[in-house]
């Protein structure tokens, strides 16, 4: 391990290498921190950007003659920090150290970091000038479990230096329909139209069809979490001392409330920009959902047009949605991201760079530091720091709420909103439909073929799925015939997978023996979507995973004929059973604008694959959504 590691400034946004090894040691680790993490969390990994998502920065690293302090953090805070790392520079805090420091942050999500630090392993880069000195996850729920599942030395002293509210992102004209913003408005609202099979009708607005919503997964996003420990918060009347009881007890309540998700995303970010297109498209968003669970900055970050709150280059200019979300602050109460730093007690991390850490992590509690929170959508944590003009009607938030605070509860009770959650989260029947064409035999440079890689991923998703979850695997190429029809292969029938996972293992095994030839890529999507539609039902995640490492070259249906197929049903307002599709474009060669195309015609979500040798962590990311 080098003893200092030195580098400069670097563009935080771009995935950096893995090594393979070490991941899949890391899910081999996911058994071993099983009372703290779930099953669910010791199958994702880092991938994607936006906000709760993660990517590393990649760069060149160069040493700049000053001690290198890297902190992993989520990526709506990237552009924030790079501003108080420039800051810091500047500042008295900089100029008591003996040698400079250059502070950079990396785009990892709170809950993939957890996984990390909890697994006992390396930190999962190859290039260690990218391993982090400091951790800024978005709770302090975060450091807590790192220091409960492995030690809290780990995870040092940290220390909040600003906070976020967590609340409902909700289109205006909803927002009004709703009482917005004279009428208080809780989530036992929410849950009442939920319930109600009349949805939006019950408000006298029949076109508008159910009530969605949209949360993120609690195992690796902050939002998804606060989002769980608020239903409970809200079923059980309290404010404060929520217990493990109270969240048994919220059960029914928050099951109602789950029956209302559209899908369950892997970030916040991925939902938002998936609204954001419909909304500059003409579509509005009822179509899509009515109410988004997300922290108050990713709501000001849509609304000036970043709804993935990705990191902005100089010079990019964002277009504002056509309409915004206002912020609804839960009646009942909201809890707050309280983004703590700390510098890690990691064995990788030295003496110097965490002398400078502590003094980067002493210079954002100064009002130097503080005054440049608001400019980035983040509340100060000295209230005498005037908000500004970004806290206003106009962005959709209101600078006096939330009205009520809800406290974090204690390890324990988060566990267990998370194990329940697990067990009444809504449930799924989702198809996975494979390429197996000829290109799927090329190298991805890591010892494995693209099939490989392919294999592999649909394998490891399958512990995410609970045995009443309905799974099946298709395969597609020409030559071949099935059941299903011409040019697929049925590994396994949708249907509960019960104790079947070792035997889809093996089905899936099967596919490296198979006749690989064209690529009938339309086809088989149509083919699948009705497969799906004819087995819809209400009350699941109906949705189709598409994998594809090229273009289509052998179907009889055009793109733009099975576009305004499967999107017929979301244009003509039928959202009972919508089937959603969610494609991964598979390698450099894979057809991205088509899958696009295809993903945005149901509502569902493209995932890049570019980097073929990462298929296994876009499957985690994928499979989060349901």
């Amino acid at each position: 391990m080098p003893a200092r590691r030195r580098r400069v400034p670097a563009a935080p946004s771009h995935v950096s290498p893995f090594s393979p090894e070490r991941l899949r040691g890391h899910a081999r680790q996911g058994a071993v921190v099983a009372t703290i993490l779930t099953a669910a969390m010791a199958l994702t990994a880092c991938f994607g950007g936006g906000p709760d998502g993660g990517d590393f920065g990649d760069g060149d690293f160069a040493d700049d003659g000053c001690t290198s302090v890297v902190v992993a953090t989520s990526s709506e805070k990237v552009n924030m920090l790079d501003a108080l790392a420039a800051a810091f520079k500047e500042s008295p805090e900089h100029d008591a150290l003996d040698e400079c420091a250059t502070v950079r942050p990396i785009n990892v999500s709170s809950g993939d970091a957890t996984r990390f630090l909890t697994s006992g392993q390396d930190w999962p880069d190859e290039d260690t000038r990218r391993w982090p000195t400091m951790w800024s996850p978005a709770s302090t729920v975060w450091t807590e479990r790192v220091a409960a599942a492995a030690s809290a030395s780990l995870v040092g002293e940290p220390a909040s230096f600003t906070h976020t509210p967590i609340v409902f992102g909700v289109p205006e004209t909803m927002a009004k329909a709703l009482g917005y913003p004279g009428s208080d408005i809780g989530i036992a609202d929410f849950e009442r139209l939920c319930q109600d099979p009349d949805g939006w009708g019950s408000v006298g607005k029949d076109l508008w069809g159910s009530f969605k919503i949209s949360k993120t997964n609690p195992n690796t996003s902050t939002t998804g979490l606060s989002a769980i420990l608020m239903q409970s918060y809200e079923a059980s009347g309290k404010t404060a001392d929520l217990t493990a009881d109270d969240v048994a007890a919220s059960a029914d309540f928050s099951r109602v409330f789950e029956e209302c998700v559209i899908h369950y995303g892997d970030t916040t970010g991925k939902v938002l920009t998936t609204l954001y297109d419909e909304t500059q498209n003409g579509a509005g968003g009822s179509g899509y959902v009515s109410a988004v669970a997300l922290e108050e900055t990713s709501l000001l970050n849509y609304n000036q047009g970043n709804p993935d709150s990705h990191t902005v280059q100089p010079g990019e200019k964002l277009t504002p949605p056509k309409e915004k979300l206002v912020a609804v602050y839960p009646s009942g109460g909201s809890m707050w991201s309280d983004n703590p730093i700390t510098v890690l007690g990691a064995d990788w991390v030295t003496a110097v760079q965490a002398e400078a850490g502590a003094a980067f992590a002493a210079f954002l509690q100064t009002g130097a530091a503080q005054e440049i929170l608001p400019e980035y959508g983040f509340r100060p944590l000295d209230e005498s720091v005037p908000l500004g003009d970004l806290f206003t009607a106009a962005y959709g938030v209101d600078p006096a709420g939330p009205a009520v605070s809800l406290p974090r509860p204690e390890v324990d009770v988060v566990s267990a909103a998370i194990d329940q959650w697990t067990q009444i989260r809504k449930p799924s029947s989702v198809l996975e439909v494979i390429d197996i064409s000829g290109s799927m035999d090329e190298a991805i440079g890591d010892g494995r073929s693209k099939l490989d890689g392919a294999i592999e991923g649909a394998q490891a998703t399958l512990g995410h799925f609970r045995s009443t979850d309905e799974v099946g695997v298709w395969a597609f190429t020409t030559g071949v015939e099935s059941e299903a029809g011409e040019n697929l292969v049925v590994l396994r029938d949708v249907t509960p997978l019960a104790s079947d996972r070792e035997s889809v293992e093996s089905s899936l095994d099967d596919l490296r023996f198979a006749t690989r030839e064209g690529t009938p890529l339309y086809d088989a999507i149509a083919q699948a979507y009705d497969e799906m539609t004819s087995r819809a039902e209400p009350g699941r995640i109906n949705a189709i995973v598409v994998l594809s490492d090229g273009q289509d070259t052998d179907s009889a249906i055009s793109l733009d004929s099975l576009v305004a197929k499967i999107g017929k049903a979301t244009r003509e307002g039928g959202d009972d059973a919508p089937v959603r599709i969610f494609p991964i474009a598979y390698g450099e060669g894979a057809d991205t604008g088509a899958l696009q195309r295809i993903a945005e015609a149901t509502g569902g979500q493209w995932f890049d694959a570019s980097d073929a040798a990462k298929i296994d962590l876009v499957f985690a990311s994928v499979i989060n959504n349901f």
